[in-house]
């Protein structure tokens, strides 16, 4: 499956993005898709994913209460809303998509991810 991730920019802190994550080439219903953040010089972490055919997403927890994920599998896509921004929210977010619904431990892990899409910037200011 091929993602193209969109929606970042610059926000003031306490604001609000909403990314999505668009995919075509197979079933998207059929895939669990995964959202991860890279900020400059820090390593790539998890924030949320969301399983194929339903099921409680998992979210990190720096960001519960804050973000929430959805998707519409009509559309092929996975939106990401994120509310309450706060600068260490700046980031490269890619969202990323497995076939399947694979454990809780393993969505963490960007290993379990075998489809990426090009990051957006977001960037929060304070």
């Amino acid at each position: 499956v091929q993602l193209q991730a969109s929606g970042g920019g610059l926000v003031q802190a306490g604001g609000s993005l909403r990314l999505s994550c668009a995919a075509s080439g197979r079933t998207f219903s059929g895939y669990t898709v995964g959202w991860f953040r890279q900020a400059p010089g820090k390593e790539r972490e998890f924030v949320v994913a969301i399983r194929a055919r339903g099921g409680s997403p998992s979210y990190a927890n720096s960001v519960k209460g804050r973000f929430s994920v959805s998707r519409d599998n009509a559309k092929n896509t996975v939106y990401l809303q994120m509310n309450s921004l706060k600068p260490e929210d700046t980031a490269v977010y890619h969202c990323a998509a497995v076939p399947g619904s694979p454990i809780t431990s393993m969505l963490w892990s960007s290993e379990t991810y075998d489809s990426w899409g090009q990051g957006t910037q977001v960037t929060v200011s304070s």
